[in-house]
């Protein structure tokens, strides 16, 4: 079926939405635990079956389509997502890109009378032993567990492909991060498998336990409440930095009840359709999520003018959430019901060391912080407070660590501590900075900071001393390889603490350096607002599912907190039901007698 671009997703959101109002029963909370991360070490079965992934990617390019219900649509929109950060000659998929409309070759209505979590536990069963919690034929809970067990069960970190119908595309979790995503082989492990996979298990544990939590009944009556879905369709559009954020953006939503239009980033929809199919063939019905590669500013002009929009769960840039929020705030005379938004927007992340600090921990610290995955991260660091009497000690470890890190292909060394940048957009506006840095009277670069885009976008890791705490590199983000270093008098600590906190909008993550404990307590309560997530001598990234919740407020979103038992009530619409057992008797009080 060949439909124009412009018939796509008008014609998707032309049908009538409504939310699941079933009910399940109450079971018992499942008891989950986090996925191991594999290490890859030299010998490992792991490492061999990833090596031999990604040399069969080599010369393959994958078609995706758009996909609505059980249909695959073909789109006469063709665009195509290459080997973006260290191969830029390279094709590695073609995706079919729905502008103004969708298809309307599956009809949601069955999926909304059937698609609350109840109709998931039919028929579906866990389809690995060795997922926590369950055991051999046990139903499973939703969707998301046998997702979750299904990506887990894997042999040598092979998913298990015996009963997919294309042994290609999933045959590893980590091969397109680490193919087409410039990630290393262990930040592909963690990202997209583990965190996916903890995101599937524990927000399935997260809503048995939430459909628990019941009002208390007075005789002669019994009150229950009903976590029914959202009357409408959410939104959600996920980043191309984590894979495991696609997956949750458009599961959790799911799995609460919801129709979802999911929306990949450009240079992650082979990840994300991988993610996608996971889901379908571990249980999710047809019409649930519907997968629909779009140009980002139509999408949103789209879902926004939609009658039928009731939420949109978003990870990206500060300017496209204020874009959708103002969309969404102008069309609110249309819509049946106001929106729920929900959105991660990144962050200028610290790290505050105070002249107690262990400096081994924060050289460690910092440049994984700041250069994993090339800064890439929302929570990456990329201010860095040091007090006079240790700089030249930090500076001289943080100079000698930063000649050993190597930059280049990931798939092909595993020695690579990171890659090049995701696309053009963002090598350009990193380069703008680092010839800022060059420029500015008040800025210093210590190392790094070369730029190099002739086979791909590759940017050094770059250390700039700044003497200015209020230059615009400590305040905007670049999100890239780019590490900022204010020095600060030793008896100016708690004023340097409220310039943390003052210096930018962002309110993401941080981390405060420091052995002595009054410090600690105090940097804590001044930086209350600084950050959503705290860290104590640790860095700042590295946050994991049901350890820490993730999220930040202020510009850094609305901080909701996936990956804890909170997020999923975002997207439930609870009913409570009062049932009276015997008549109510005369109307009139005892008062009136």
């Amino acid at each position: 079926m060949l439909l124009p671009a412009s018939a796509l997703l008008r014609a998707l959101l032309s049908r009538p939405w409504t939310g699941a109002g079933l009910r399940w029963k109450h079971t018992s909370s499942l008891k989950v635990a986090n996925e191991p991360v594999l290490a890859f070490t030299q010998g490992s079965p792991e490492r061999e079956a990833l090596q031999k992934a990604l040399k069969d990617l080599k010369g393959r390019t994958e078609a995706i389509p758009c996909v609505v219900g059980d249909e695959e649509v073909w789109t006469s929109d063709v665009q195509y997502q290459v080997s973006s950060c260290y191969e830029t000659n390279t094709v590695h998929g073609m995706y079919l890109a729905c502008c103004r409309g969708s298809v309307n070759s599956a009809d949601p209505r069955p999926a909304q009378r059937t698609g609350c979590r109840r109709c998931w536990l039919k028929g579906l069963r866990i389809l690995s032993p060795s997922a926590p919690g369950t055991g051999p034929g046990q139903p499973s809970k939703c969707f998301l567990v046998p997702a979750g067990a299904w990506l887990s069960a894997r042999v040598g970190h092979r998913v298990r492909c015996e009963k997919r119908k294309d042994r290609r595309l999933l045959a590893v979790p980590d091969t397109w991060p680490s193919a087409l995503q410039g990630k290393t082989v262990i930040q592909a492990e963690i990202d997209a498998a583990a965190e996916l996979i903890d995101f599937f298990r524990f927000n399935a544990k997260y809503a048995v336990e939430l459909e628990g939590q019941q009002p208390i009944s007075m005789p002669p009556s019994t009150n229950s409440t009903v976590y029914r879905g959202l009357e409408g369709f959410v939104a959600a559009i996920s980043p191309f930095n984590f894979t495991a954020i696609g997956g949750n953006l458009a599961g959790a939503p799911a799995l609460m009840g919801n129709v979802v239009l999911w929306k990949p980033s450009d240079t992650a929809m082979l990840a994300s359709y991988a993610v996608y199919r996971v889901l379908r063939e571990a249980g999710l019905p047809p019409n649930i999520i519907q997968f629909v590669p779009a140009d980002g500013p139509l999408f949103g002009d789209t879902v926004t003018s939609s009658e039928h929009l009731c939420g949109i769960n978003f990870t990206g840039s500060v300017p496209t959430f204020k874009h959708l929020w103002k969309q969404v705030a102008q069309n609110l005379d249309r819509f049946r019901t106001f929106p729920r938004l929900a959105g991660e927007c990144g962050g200028k992340n610290f790290h505050f060391v105070h002249c107690s600090a262990d400096v081994d921990s924060v050289v460690s610290g910092t440049l994984r912080s700041a250069f994993e995955y090339g800064g890439q991260k929302c929570s990456a660091c990329s201010r860095l407070y040091v007090p006079h009497s240790l700089w030249p000690q930090i500076k001289g470890r943080l100079l000698e660590e930063h000649g050993r890190i190597k930059v280049g292909d990931p798939a092909e060394d595993f020695g690579t501590f990171f890659s090049a940048v995701i696309d053009a957009k963002s090598f350009a506006r990193i380069k703008k900075w680092l010839e800022h840095a060059r420029a500015s009277p008040s800025l210093t670069i210590l190392a790094g900071g070369k730029c190099d885009d002739s086979v791909g976008y590759f940017v050094e890791p770059c250390i700039v001393e700044s003497k200015d705490p209020q230059e615009s590199i400590m305040k905007e983000e670049i999100f890239g390889p780019v590490l900022t270093v204010y020095v600060y008098p030793d008896d100016k600590y708690k004023e340097t603490l409220q310039l943390v906190d003052s210096t930018t909008s962002y309110g993401l993550t941080g981390a405060v350096f420091s052995q002595d404990k009054d410090v600690v307590q105090e940097a804590t309560k001044v930086l209350r607002n600084a950050a959503g997530n705290f860290y104590i001598n640790d860095k700042s990234t590295g946050s994991v599912v049901g350890q820490q919740p993730f999220g930040g407020a202020r510009a850094s979103g609305t901080n909701d907190k996936p990956g804890g038992p909170h997020y999923i009530l975002r997207w439930t619409s609870p009913q409570v039901i009062k049932e009276t057992h015997k008549p109510l008797g005369d109307w009139s009080y005892a008062y009136m007698q």
